[in-house]
């Protein structure tokens, strides 16, 4: 479905000492410029970018470059920092991804000097959930106990297997990084999940240890 540009009007002025936000959170980044009015195209790291839409406020932070995450193409020469905030003036789909107009950015050039940044955006900006429905980050971290008390392990990430998604457990006792034979998967599913208590931090489910 084809998404219409969502005009998020500010006056605001970005102040170089903006505050980073306690609670932020790295949703995408900066590929490249698109086209040559300052538009910028963008990665959302989830397929519901959801978070990036309900946000005019983009804090940024340079990539941190190494030979495993070398970005293809001209390196970019910045002439100044990177700002740490962005104020998001329109954004909008565009074919499979995403782009943005972004104030005080007017042309290509400028637009270019953003390239590779990556975009944190505070979580209490995130749109609201479903009761039903949460957001991976707030899973990670999370205790994971069954039905008979027994611990199983805390979260350390999830698995996008298509209808739903998948636990991943470390057990107690082990540190990460651990072989991904050591890790407990439990679907993400009501038939497995009785209750997530955000609060108390736990999850609870219907999952033996020797499963």
């Amino acid at each position: 479905m084809t998404r219409t540009p969502t005009e998020l009007q500010s006056s605001a002025i970005v102040s170089e000492e903006q505050a980073w936000p306690e609670d932020a959170i790295e949703v995408g980044c900066i590929l490249d410029a698109w086209g040559v009015k300052g538009w910028v195209k963008v990665q959302a790291y989830s397929s519901d970018a959801q978070a990036l839409f309900s946000s005019r406020r983009w804090f940024l932070r340079a990539i941190e470059v190494n030979e495993a995450n070398k970005p293809k193409g001209p390196a970019v020469v910045r002439s100044k920092p990177l700002p740490p905030l962005l104020k998001i003036l329109a954004i909008r789909e565009h074919g499979e991804g995403i782009v943005a107009s972004v104030q005080g950015v007017a042309d290509r050039t400028a637009a270019e000097a953003l390239r590779g940044a990556r975009i944190f955006i505070s979580r209490a900006a995130f749109p609201s959930t479903n009761p039903d429905e949460f957001y991976w980050v707030d899973l990670i971290g999370l205790s994971v106990s069954n039905r008979q008390g027994e611990v199983l392990g805390e979260v350390i990430g999830l698995i996008d297997a298509g209808p739903h998604s998948v636990l991943r457990i470390l057990p107690p006792g082990m540190t990460a990084p651990i072989k991904p034979d050591q890790e407990r998967l439990v679907p993400f599913v009501a038939t497995f999940v009785d209750d997530v208590d955000l609060e108390q931090r736990l999850i609870t489910v219907d999952w033996g240890l020797d499963f």
